[in-house]
């Protein structure tokens, strides 16, 4: 599992690499009035190439190693892991080529994020079986299709709630790395080996991004990297449950709920301003933090200062993460804790935007 992470890792790094070098004439497209743009100069958004490139060449050894190189019982990898890949490559083609061009519009990501969904749900047979509550699983066993539907609202859902949170250098990637990084953890501690190896090289991948995102901010991931996040970590998390009845569901649930929570309390405050959910703003958590809590940076150099800010806004993001992270992975069994943390993490976040909106963040924490 190492050496494949270590692969995954390394192919990840070099392909960024190459991107970096010789991606830069498709960088002009992402113009200086988006909202969302907070550096100077032109970055590439190719980030996602990397990412699947490392991800299929680690599942592809992961699957070899498993069938021809050794015990296939040791990592129980086979032929079906191309079903993973066949799920994910409508969404991340896509993401891709928005990247590329910035001329594939929201309705037709959204359509091909769905199709993955389906392909998931088809394909790979995703249910959400349960959600431990005693008063809707007995329900949830004679309606199938709402296990389904959940599985279907994840699977299309998350690759957009990671691309909303892939403002800043390193946000999104060490989100990715810390989520994949928990599941992998629970993963091995039921025995679900095949699923642990298919995480972990998808978290080598990411550190070989991260290697060019942050801190400095030459390589961007991009739609497709997003999506490539959230496609993976929805059907490993659904797959976690569904394969392994230790595991609560609650677990995935409050182990992804920053990102999940960033995208509904988004769609909340533009359809209260009246505004459709699929323009883009400037008033996501880590924006606020960077334009009002972010300050104490001087350089002449505009570049410069925009870079060091930027660097800056992702620790307080980091450390706002481990608040679900730490206690997901400590009580992945505890339905009743999990469900506490997640309760307790949503009204933090309200609290800590409205703070932040109102100018009322203690000094200590402005830096």
């Amino acid at each position: 599992m190492i050496l494949i992470s270590l692969v995954a890792f390394l192919i990840s790094a070099l392909v960024a690499g190459a991107v970096v070098r010789w991606g830069h004439a498709h960088t002009r497209t992402y113009g200086h009035h988006m909202p969302q743009r907070f550096h100077a100069g032109h970055v590439p958004r190719l980030g996602g190439l990397a990412l699947l490139t490392g991800v299929a060449i680690g599942w592809g050894m992961g699957v070899a190693q498993s069938m021809f190189f050794g015990d296939p019982a040791s990592l129980r990898l086979g032929p079906w892991v191309g079903l993973w890949m066949a799920a994910l490559m409508p969404a991340v083609l896509g993401g891709m080529a928005e990247d590329a061009t910035q001329r594939l519009a929201v309705r037709w990501r959204l359509a091909l994020t769905g199709l993955t969904g389906v392909l998931a749900l088809t394909l790979l047979g995703l249910n959400v079986p349960r959600l431990d509550l005693y008063w809707l699983d007995g329900w949830m066993a004679s309606v199938p299709w709402f296990g389904c539907g959940i599985a279907l609202l994840a699977v299309t859902g998350l690759p957009h709630a990671f691309n909303i949170i892939d403002g800043y250098n390193g946000l999104a990637g060490a989100v990715a790395l810390a989520v994949c990084l928990a599941l992998v953890h629970v993963a091995l501690q039921v025995g679900d080996r095949s699923l642990a190896v298919l995480v972990a090289a998808t978290a080598g991948a990411t550190m070989g991004f991260l290697v060019w995102n942050y801190p400095r901010g030459l390589l961007f991931a991009g739609d497709g990297g997003a999506y490539v996040w959230g496609v993976v970590i929805a059907i490993a998390s659904i797959s976690l449950v569904q394969r392994n009845p230790a595991v609560s569901p609650w677990f995935p649930v409050l182990l992804l709920i920053y990102p999940v929570w960033e995208t509904v309390f988004s769609i909340y405050r533009k359809l209260v301003r009246g505004v459709s959910p699929g323009v883009a703003d400037a008033l996501h958590f880590h924006q606020l933090i960077y334009r009002r809590i972010v300050r104490g940076v001087f350089d002449d150099d505009i570049s410069r200062r925009m870079l060091s800010r930027n660097n800056r806004t992702s620790p307080y993001l980091w450390a706002f993460t481990m608040l679900t992270v730490v206690p997901a992975v400590l009580a992945w069994q505890n339905t009743v804790l999990l469900i506490v943390f997640t309760v307790l993490f949503v009204v933090s976040y309200v609290v800590a935007y409205l703070a932040i909106v109102r100018f009322k963040v203690p000094g200590w924490i402005q830096g």
